[in-house]
């Protein structure tokens, strides 16, 4: 059957498809040995279909996992400069996941991650308006105009920051705790927010996407999604549970070996 091949790359747990048409435009993937085009349609059982001269495995089961993402770990599968990254800490699954979104190398916080491309593209996209709710540490004056200014929206880059959720958690002399909660994702938004109210942010924690919060889920730990928990994000983003998600049978035995722990 004939698919085009950004949703095959997708199935087989290469990132969401607009990941899969970046491969694409660097000329990783091949069809039959030749480059691949975008908008291509591949019959995967009887072409060939290779990333960097590697033939893809087949199409994974779908699998959601929350993650609390350390200090100091780039949100991305590997890295030349050999930093500790994500890749880190997924290389111990049985199958093959991407985060949804990043968070700053010096943020901490709920990143969720998936193979699922079509959940991750929904999370992602701000026309499907998911929250996302940081607790923000800033330096600096967090009075009610300041306040005010970012519930409103702030200029950021070439365009103002949609309205905003902001919550006054407690001050002090010279700082104050906040809780931000946006569903846009551009890039250091919430520094780029505070800064232009003159606050500094110090320290940032994601603590929630959608209808998921952080919880109790230790530093580096990981676990899969229950049911419900996917049924429930699904929804938010607008989409209808097809599969129960649940992770495979490996993925939760592994875990079950190590109740609690995660996979730090």
């Amino acid at each position: 059957m004939r698919e085009r091949l950004q949703k095959i790359l997708a199935k087989a747990g290469l990132g969401s498809r607009r990941r899969a048409e970046t491969l694409i435009r660097q000329g990783r993937v091949t069809v039959d040995g030749q480059p691949a085009r975008l908008g291509q349609t591949v019959d995967p059982g009887t072409e060939d279909v290779r990333l960097d001269g590697r033939p893809l495995g087949p199409a994974q089961a779908r699998a959601t996992y929350v993650f609390h993402k350390p200090k100091n770990v780039i949100t991305t599968l590997s890295d030349p400069q050999q930093r500790p990254c994500l890749g880190d800490y997924l290389s111990r699954l049985p199958v093959r996941l991407f985060p949804v979104g990043r968070l700053d190398n010096d943020a901490t916080g709920l990143l969720i991650l998936t193979n699922d491309g079509l959940l991750a593209q929904r999370l992602i996209h701000p026309r499907y308006g998911v929250d996302k709710t940081y607790r923000v540490k800033v330096r600096g004056r967090a009075d009610g105009a300041a306040l005010t200014a970012l519930a409103q929206g702030v200029p950021i880059g070439e365009r103002p920051s949609a309205p905003a959720g902001v919550k006054l958690i407690k001050s002090w002399p010279g700082g104050a705790l906040l809780s931000l909660t946006i569903h846009e994702g551009r890039h250091h938004q919430i520094k780029r927010m505070c800064s232009q109210v003159g606050l500094q942010v110090e320290e940032l924690t994601r603590v929630r996407v959608g209808p998921l919060r952080l919880g109790g889920l230790k530093v580096g730990q990981m676990r899969p999604l229950k049911p419900n928990e996917l049924k429930r994000l699904k929804q938010a983003a607008g989409l209808r549970d097809e599969s129960g998600g649940s992770p495979p049978r490996s993925a939760r035995a592994k875990l079950d070996k190590n109740p609690g722990s995660g996979l730090s």
